[in-house]
């Protein structure tokens, strides 16, 4: 009681670390925006977005220093991961504007592994079965969040903050990424230069065909299955020729899978194990993430997880 107490009087007096790797990404991003104003497809609403997530924030806070209670200090918390929805497309207005690298991951591809997985996998493992679980897997993104989220703020309130920080900086770290490696991945790329093309180890140079096309592949794998259409439907309304390399659906789920194997709990870490792993070949799957994609972002979520974590600790926070 006496940390959960500490942490509510410590958080009243100032911004929490995970606010303030928002505020930072917002200045960071703001200032890249000036540099490149003119050259951006439609700045504006970019510039508004960035004003309404700072006032959100700052106003989340003055709320809880004036109601400093476990349900003003999850809102702040929600209200961050929301935002997340807003980021992700916004790196696309930045990262449109320059040349388009996938032929050069479709040929680091093809010569790792003699394919493209994204093309071949879905074609030799068809079942409905096999389709569905691995859009579970993939489906289960944000539920995963949410969960890891929620179980430190149930049963650790006092290192709420802290798995908050870790999760909301490796995100806004992978957006860092995505905004200068402009990768779409193959639902994009095999639309944009045709099956036949890739299938016969073909990728030519699209320079910035992205830039205004954000045509995609249909989900590979059985339609009409619940967790299959959902995926679709989430594609459809949200993705964009944008973040594939690495895999932040992986690297987040690694990011989740530390937190769960720290919080100390089965029941929290096997789900989120399982899960994890279906999310890992689902990426591919579903044509989202080339398969060198998916490898990476275990390698950079893991090192997320850890220089996170190190700076909450250098920060002066106890774990």
């Amino acid at each position: 009681m006496v940390q959960g107490q500490r942490l509510v009087v410590d958080s009243g007096r100032r911004l929490c670390l995970f606010e303030w790797a928002m505020l930072s990404y917002a200045a960071f991003t703001l200032l890249l925006m000036l540099l490149l104003w003119g050259r951006l497809v439609d700045p504006v609403p970019m510039l508004a977005g960035r004003i309404i997530a700072v006032a959100m924030t700052l106003g989340l806070w003055q709320l809880y220093r004036l109601k400093p209670t476990k349900l003003t200090m999850v809102l702040r918390v929600t209200g961050q991961l929301c935002l997340l929805g807003w980021w992700y497309p916004d790196t696309y207005e930045f990262n449109r504007i320059f040349l388009n690298l996938d032929y050069l991951f479709a040929g680091w591809e093809q010569s790792l592994f003699g394919c493209q997985p994204a093309l071949l996998f879905s074609q030799q493992y068809s079942s409905p079965l096999l389709s569905e679980l691995l859009c579970l897997g993939y489906f289960s993104y944000y539920p995963m969040i949410a969960a890891v989220a929620l179980y430190y703020f149930w049963k650790h309130y006092d290192r709420f903050a802290y798995a908050a920080f870790v999760i909301l900086a490796s995100f806004f770290l992978f957006y860092v990424i995505f905004i200068f490696l402009p990768v779409a991945g193959p639902q994009f790329y095999f639309k944009a230069v045709g099956i036949d093309q890739i299938s016969h180890g073909v990728f030519p140079n699209i320079y910035h065909y992205f830039e205004l096309c954000q045509e995609s592949l249909p989900i590979p794998g059985a339609e009409g299955g619940l967790f299959h259409d959902l995926v679709q439907q989430a594609h459809n309304a949200g993705e964009r020729p944008t973040a594939a390399f690495p895999s932040s659906h992986v690297g987040i789920s690694v990011v989740l899978l530390w937190l769960s194997w720290e919080a100390r709990s089965r029941w929290l870490y096997v789900p989120v194990l399982v899960l994890s792993v279906l999310m890992f070949f689902a990426t591919f799957y579903i044509q989202a993430h080339y398969a060198i994609d998916a490898i990476a972002g275990l390698f950079v979520g893991t090192a997320m997880y850890f220089l996170f974590r190190k700076i909450y600790q250098v920060s002066g926070r106890s774990l």
